[in-house]
């Protein structure tokens, strides 16, 4: 009976996504003094950006938002897995526990939610796109991954459901054209079958899930 309840909790630990090496652990209110002095110019004092070209992080997966940072930081190289001529500098002194305060913190904030787009033509279209892909050119649904509400699957896929259209559709450029360099294998797979107008539709729509 030990071993069949041992076996139900590993099956449901990888059911959400997760292993346990892949849990993140971290102090919030440590994290939130790094992110007051740090983070909340770009993300928000509590993790809402309200620049759109920036991404709002409150609500965040701890996992993902560690593997971020660590891959934002550049090695004694000068190379960061993450290419980002803006994080890279801000990172650089901050050590893994710094990363897993500020990880922790952002996870434990509520997301506001995102604003509507008033194009409903687009958001029609990004909502088909997003829960049912694009057969005819082969693009798969963004809910496989990013589940069906947007709330994403830790450690590897992140929560997207109000992100801001402008970040949204920046990243997926970025994927497109290779100059974002991590978790990029999958995502340009998908991108390099998607036009620009299936992109801008899938970030409007996702700005506007609850």
């Amino acid at each position: 009976m030990k071993m069949i309840k041992t076996s139900l909790a590993m099956v449901t630990v990888f059911a959400m996504g997760l292993s346990t090496s892949a849990l993140a652990t971290g102090d919030a209110e440590k994290g939130q003094e790094i992110a007051a002095g740090v983070c909340a110019g770009c993300h928000g004092v509590d993790g809402n950006s309200i620049i759109p070209s920036f991404p709002s992080l409150a609500g965040q997966h701890s996992e993902y938002l560690l593997k971020q940072l660590m891959e934002f930081k550049a090695d004694e190289n000068g190379t960061a897995v993450r290419n980002n001529a803006a994080m890279t500098p801000m990172v650089a002194e901050l050590s893994k526990a710094d990363m897993e305060n500020l990880a922790a913190f952002y996870a434990s904030q509520e997301r506001a939610p995102g604003k509507v787009s008033d194009n409903n033509d687009l958001v029609a279209m990004g909502k088909i796109l997003y829960h049912g892909g694009n057969i005819e050119n082969g693009v798969p649904a963004c809910a496989s991954c990013h589940g069906p509400t947007g709330a994403g699957i830790p450690p590897r896929y992140p929560a997207v459901a109000g992100q801001h259209a402008d970040y949204t559709l920046a990243q997926l450029d970025s994927f497109n054209t290779g100059e974002r360099t991590n978790d990029s294998k999958v995502m340009q797979q998908v991108l390099i079958r998607m036009s620009g107008a299936e992109k801008r539709a899938v970030s409007a729509y996702i700005q506007g899930m609850r």
